[in-house]
């Protein structure tokens, strides 16, 4: 019974979070800007939502190109429909419950192409670990650049960055004393768990024992290079926001970033996100937070829809 009500509190939560996200950015506007808010949305320019939506599928393709190099060292040669698919599906999994995408696409790829699951999952990992350091990498060069601006959001939001800072700490170092439990334990439990973290490192190993690793980094460069310049470009959807310089852009897509770890594909935290961002370089709320409701409506669109056809595609594309 508490094993089930844990897994509706974690399916159900970020969910209700995210309901409750929408209703807070919806109720802080009087009606006239509100009114604003949907004028904003309705008179977008839409050939520049058109080249953010391509840019967020060409980065898709090439998430699943590079997920093919890291197979390779595992002996894993996929082929690239399955991988495509297997991601979008993964995606299309991470809006219901949090985090559940990426086992769903190990397993999804593991099926159809008749392999281990945890090699393929292990690759995944690498995978996010590498993304990871892009992510701090944007953070860090923001961080330095735009501190200012930073700072001055956290000091208006009584938010202490030190105390997450400290709460990051403290996590690395539980989970480095349980690896070290499970490492020396004999219970049979652990044991199994080894085992499966033995297999796991195979696949995060692939990184380093790839043949080709030039196009491993030139895809990474190129899938966060597409997400950056997705924001980029639709700053030019919005008459308010076309001066707004690359840093601007920087800042905003590293809330939008964190808003999406929050609530399930970002739900409601989203456009709140954007809208404060881009408030600190004087972009008024209605617009900065339209600009991030269609962001977010056009890329977890193209997620339901490709993600859906997914559903369908891979048995078909798998008959034998």
């Amino acid at each position: 019974m508490k094993k089930a009500i844990k897994k509706w509190v974690k399916t159900l939560g970020p969910m209700a979070l995210g309901i409750f996200f929408i209703w807070y950015s919806l109720s802080k506007f009087s009606s006239e800007e509100l009114n604003q808010l949907w004028l904003n949305i309705k008179n977008v320019d839409l050939i520049w939502v058109i080249i953010s939506f391509i840019m967020g599928i060409l980065s898709h393709l090439s998430r699943s190109y590079r997920w093919k190099y890291l197979l390779e060292p595992v002996h894993i040669t996929p082929k690239f429909y399955n991988c495509f698919l297997s991601l979008m599906l993964g995606y299309l999994a991470n809006l219901g419950i949090p985090r559940s995408g990426e086992v769903l696409r190990g397993a999804t790829l593991a099926s159809y192409e008749n392999v281990k699951f945890e090699n393929t999952f292990g690759t995944i990992i690498t995978e996010r670990l590498v993304d990871l350091v892009m992510l701090l990498s944007i953070v860090g060069f923001t961080s330095i650049s735009q501190s200012d601006k930073i700072f001055d959001f956290f000091r208006n939001q009584d938010i202490n960055p030190f105390f997450g800072g400290l709460v990051i700490l403290t996590l690395i170092l539980l989970l480095i004393i349980g690896f070290r439990i499970i490492k020396y334990s004999k219970l049979p439990l652990f044991q199994k768990i080894k085992g499966f973290i033995v297999e796991l490192f195979k696949g995060m190993k692939s990184v380093f024992l790839m043949k080709n690793k030039a196009y491993f980094l030139f895809h990474t460069f190129v899938i966060w290079g597409l997400y950056v310049g997705m924001f980029y470009v639709l700053k030019f959807a919005f008459p308010e926001t076309q001066e707004l310089g690359l840093q601007a852009t920087f800042v905003a897509f590293i809330f939008g970033a964190f808003a999406m770890s929050v609530t399930n594909g970002g739900i409601g935290l989203y456009p709140i996100a954007i809208g404060i961002a881009f408030n600190a370089f004087g972009v008024s709320s209605e617009t900065g937070e339209a600009f991030g409701w269609v962001m977010w409506g056009t890329q977890t669109g193209l997620v339901i829809v490709l993600g859906g056809l997914s559903f369908l595609l891979l048995p078909l594309l798998n008959r034998r």
